[in-house]
């Protein structure tokens, strides 16, 4: 029992995670309608700030958040005015090509840079262990959870409380209404493309202690950030978290109980499942005829 339990917390723990990689793209996906097919490599560049602000300029990691959080802020921002908005009014395709070919770009531009040479961020302390009632929590993982689960809270008060938070909402509600009520739509989609980003810059200072950085990295971790957004049902925060909980815990179980090789296969396995019995996702709703 007390190896199921730890299993099963292993799984909450990588939850977080997801939870982390996924707000972000549920955010974008929500107000703008684009799918960032770039989400990884803003990750990637997380990665790689934190990497470079730790090992050459002295900070810790959580004193690398502030200016990482800020560069991804700005990335996205950028990427938004200067690539996204001229093709709003394009065919949905075009967006595609567009964030696909950032992406591509993103990506070799790193391996001219750095090389295809993996790097790791030293924290020694962010990967010490705590026994909490026989079940081992390593301290970077239960931050990351806590710190997860924080953003979501803190997005939809955001957007709840704040006049930028409510003219997002009227934007992803009706553009056209919230651009006639005097609401700025570009302005508001740069920003949300950029909060979008930023998060990405958070969650990538937390587990830089974790996982280790390289050109590619963002592969592997966008398409379970994908995975789990369409799970949740596309556009809505609350289901990409329930999503990235039954992700997490069901890698952790499939890892250890099945097979380390399997365990991606299992969890397509089971998002195709709920999606054949939901289409719409865990909490989507139908659309109208």
């Amino acid at each position: 029992m007390d190896v199921f339990l730890q299993v099963i917390v292993n799984g909450l723990m990588l939850a977080g995670v997801y939870i982390g990689l996924s707000i972000g793209l549920t955010l974008i996906f929500g107000v703008i309608k684009v799918v960032n097919f770039a989400h990884g490599e803003f990750l990637m560049i997380g990665l790689y700030a934190t990497y470079l602000l730790t090992t050459y300029s002295g900070l810790s990691v959580l004193q690398a958040i502030v200016p990482v959080v800020l560069l991804l802020f700005l990335s996205g921002y950028m990427m938004q005015r200067t690539v996204i908005q001229p093709l709003l009014s394009a065919p949905h395709h075009m967006q595609i090509f567009a964030t696909v070919g950032v992406s591509t770009f993103l990506m070799n531009l790193a391996l001219l840079v750095f090389g295809a040479d993996v790097h790791r961020t030293e924290a020694p302390s962010a990967l010490h262990t705590i026994s909490v009632s026989g079940i081992n929590l390593v301290v970077s993982q239960l931050i990351t959870l806590v710190v997860a689960v924080c953003l979501a809270v803190g997005l939809h008060v955001f957007q709840s409380r704040t006049m930028i938070g409510m003219s997002i909402r009227a934007v992803a509600q009706n553009r056209d209404s919230a651009a006639l009520m005097g609401v700025n739509v570009k302005r508001v989609y740069a920003i949300t493309f950029g909060l979008g980003c930023a998060c990405l810059g958070l969650v990538a200072t937390l587990i830089a202690p974790q996982y280790p950085v390289f050109p590619t990295v963002g592969t592997y971790f966008v398409l379970f950030a994908f995975v789990i957004v369409i799970l949740g049902g596309l556009g809505n925060v609350t289901g990409a978290i329930y999503a990235s909980i039954i992700i997490g815990i069901v890698d952790s179980l499939a890892g250890y109980y099945i097979s380390l090789a399997l365990k991606e296969v299992i969890c397509f396995c089971i998002f195709i499942l709920i999606l054949i019995v939901k289409p719409t996702g865990l909490v989507g709703k139908e659309s109208g005829a």
